[in-house]
């Protein structure tokens, strides 16, 4: 136990000084497990670790995903995206956040990213708000929120990271997120709405768009939903893997460009660079994580926590309770995948120890997630749209997502008291 403790005040004081998360973890994993076996076995174990890890197949899905999402931004389709949920939603009170909401789950179903969702969404959706009077507080609020829809609806680099981490089937954690998105999604709408019947002036309703011309908008996004459609409906219908899924994506993605003359040669080598530079970073944060797991498992923490919880009497809602408690104070301090990292290779152990499936607890992990890009003072969605608006204060972006955290949260809880929500959809596909 006092071995775990001190590998886990050396990877925070290694990255509080600056030193990358990725080698912090595998500083103090290779070290920890040196200091239990010895030097030689602890260096056998990195080598078998990172070859094990780059040699996986599984592995592949990130690159092609990241591919994905780049042409996707090449292809400059947000724009559409956001005109065509403006038409569909604009007329309601408070519209353009609902039309942002909607336009930001869509982006989100093709980037898998949740800062570039916010990021590309604040361009897009910032000034027609502004220009029609919504108040910062409830438009950056938005945007940011609507951005941690990327965590959560597939393609989703962080579910993927927790397959890989804990081998849990990555196909069956996507296939689980179709009622939770939808459920989140739901709320977050109704996070606007309520918001604004408690204070009206903070959302105007824009001028309500004719039948034809709804339709007439969604011509120009025809194709992204095409895609989305072919490559999850591939995914859930078992006609993909989950890594053939992520080429398919990528493929189509580029066709899509392509078509659409928006991506010259010079970009695609463009992208490819980008797509490499992210990889080899996301491959950095892999190992590392899995050397310190494996320290972790060596000291007994994690076989020592699960005594105790057996030992102690906790149900298992109580166990539930408390890991959102801890991550809500992480979440607060930590950057989202640093906490995903050193949280769920123990967590996962202890919860599947308890009789809960690992599918069902990627999705509790990740939705907790969500909440720490949100939360100050590390919401790192906040200080994405805060980058890109510096005239806006921070204290007003965070007073806007509020609304959206209790949102999150109550879709926790939801999930926590009926399970089934993530569960159902392995029944039907």
């Amino acid at each position: 136990m006092m071995a775990a403790i001190i590998g886990f005040a050396a990877v925070f004081l290694l990255a509080f000084a600056g030193v990358p998360l990725a080698f912090s973890m595998l500083l103090a994993g290779v070290g920890g497990y040196a200091a239990l076996r010895g030097i030689d076995p602890s260096l056998h174990m990195l080598g078998q670790v990172v070859m094990d890890a780059s040699t996986n197949y599984g592995m592949s899905v990130l690159p092609m995903f990241i591919l994905m999402g780049l042409f996707v931004h090449k292809a400059d389709i947000s724009g559409e995206l956001y005109d065509a949920a403006n038409a569909w939603l604009g007329h309601l009170k408070g519209g353009l956040a609902h039309a942002t909401l909607a336009a930001c789950s869509l982006f989100a179903a093709i980037s898998g990213s949740s800062i570039a969702t916010a990021a590309t969404m604040t361009k897009v959706a910032m000034p027609p708000m502004r220009r029609l009077g919504y108040h910062d507080r409830l438009s950056t609020g938005t945007v940011a929120s609507g951005g941690v829809l990327g965590v959560l609806i597939p393609p989703s680099v962080p579910l993927v990271i927790f397959g890989l981490l804990t081998e849990t089937d990555i196909r069956q954690l996507f296939i689980a997120t179709i009622l939770p998105g939808i459920l989140l999604l739901l709320l977050f709408l109704g996070a606007v709405w309520i918001t604004l019947l408690l204070n009206p002036s903070l959302g105007p309703r824009g001028e309500r768009v004719p039948m034809r011309q709804r339709f007439i908008a969604l011509r120009g996004v025809w194709s992204t939903i095409v895609l989305f459609a072919f490559v999850m409906g591939g995914l859930y219908g078992g006609v993909f893997t989950a890594t053939e899924c992520a080429g398919m994506g990528a493929t189509g993605a580029l066709l899509i460009a392509v078509v659409r003359k928006k991506l010259s040669f010079s970009d695609v080598l463009d992208c490819l660079q980008e797509t490499a530079a992210t990889t080899a970073m996301l491959f950095a944060i892999v190992f590392g994580a899995l050397v310190f797991a494996n320290f972790i498992t060596l000291s007994g923490l994690t076989s020592q926590l699960v005594e105790w919880i057996q030992t102690s009497g906790f149900s298992l809602t109580g166990v539930l309770l408390a890991m959102v408690l801890i991550y809500l104070v992480l979440g607060a301090l930590m950057e989202s995948m640093g906490l995903l990292l050193l949280t769920a290779p123990i967590f996962t152990v202890v919860a599947v120890d308890m009789g809960v499936s690992p599918v069902w607890f990627g999705i509790f992990v990740v939705m907790m997630i969500e909440v720490g890009m949100l939360t100050p003072p590390v919401g790192m969605n906040v200080f994405t749209v805060k980058t890109l608006l510096p005239d806006v204060k921070l204290s007003t972006i965070f007073r806007g997502v509020m609304p959206f955290v209790i949102a999150n949260l109550i879709a926790v809880g939801m999930l926590i008291a009926w399970p089934e929500i993530a569960l159902a959809p392995l029944r039907w596909f």
